[in-house]
């Protein structure tokens, strides 16, 4: 994985989660480049979230996502711990506190970053009950407009009637992540100032939303026959197998389990 691959990832998770927190735990940033978490964490991209309260079992090799419970000891501080019910030779199994660290990565974050990196007044706030958030105010050559970013599966930003996935834009130079500016621009040129300057062209929005759709139904397709060759086996450890996978298409296990069986 790539810097950029892991930024690909992040913002994928986010238009994904739409208005929700896309969280990431410290045991798989560690598996992340190190120059790409520490230039999330030092652009505000990833922030501390609260403790999470499920992780993968250690109890076995079944790697069930089980919930934590943490009783507070008077001298000790708090224990953490898990009860498995699926087998009666293991009980409780401890989990660490390093385990339950995670961060949080949102859509207003994404916002703030995309306004950095273009030098743009911020102007994060709702435009015309069309889901869209405004960044703020964008030059191109010829003309200037708001630029907005719309999270409908995807993230994409937008001037006028133009829409461009925020995949496309993103670029990792010199040891830091940017905006490409001079594409920008001239998806600024493009906008026109009609009143529908918030209504993107769904054209290439529909098709690949079309991709994404059709890359899950592979993950669901391989992860029936994964169940039926191997039964015994957690989810966790399916949507790892399908990772492996040229269909997995680079995504982390973790966001293959979450697609893999809707």
């Amino acid at each position: 994985m790539t810097p950029l691959d892991a930024l690909l990832e992040l913002l994928a998770r986010v238009g994904a989660s739409r208005d929700a927190a896309a969280l990431v735990s410290e045991e798989e940033l560690s598996e992340w480049p190190t120059e790409a978490v520490r230039e999330f964490k030092s652009k505000k991209l990833l922030v501390k979230a609260s403790p999470a309260t499920s992780v993968v079992c250690s109890g076995c090799e079944q790697e069930c996502v089980m919930p934590v419970h943490t009783l507070i000891h008077e001298t000790r501080g708090p224990a953490s711990f898990i009860v498995c019910d699926k087998r009666d030779d293991i009980n409780r199994v401890p989990v660490t506190a390093e385990r339950l660290k995670q961060w949080r990565c949102d859509i207003d974050a994404v916002c703030k970053f995309i306004s950095r990196s273009l030098g743009l007044r911020p102007d994060s706030r709702r435009a015309n009950g069309a889901g869209l958030l405004e960044i703020g105010i964008a030059a191109g050559d010829k003309r200037h407009h708001m630029l907005c970013l719309k999270a409908d599966g995807e993230l994409a930003l937008i001037a006028g009637s133009t829409a461009l996935p925020l995949a496309e834009l993103v670029r990792y130079r010199e040891s830091a992540f940017s905006i490409d500016n001079a594409t920008i621009r001239q998806l600024v040129d493009s906008a026109t100032t009609a009143d529908n300057r918030y209504t993107p062209s769904n054209a290439r929005r529909e098709a690949r939303k079309l991709d994404t759709h059709t890359m899950y139904e592979s993950w669901q397709k391989e992860y029936r026959s994964l169940k039926k060759r191997r039964q015994e086996m957690s989810d966790v450890w399916y949507s790892q197998q399908i990772a492996r996978m040229d269909i997995g298409k680079g995504r982390s296990a973790e966001t293959i389990r979450k697609h893999m069986r809707t």
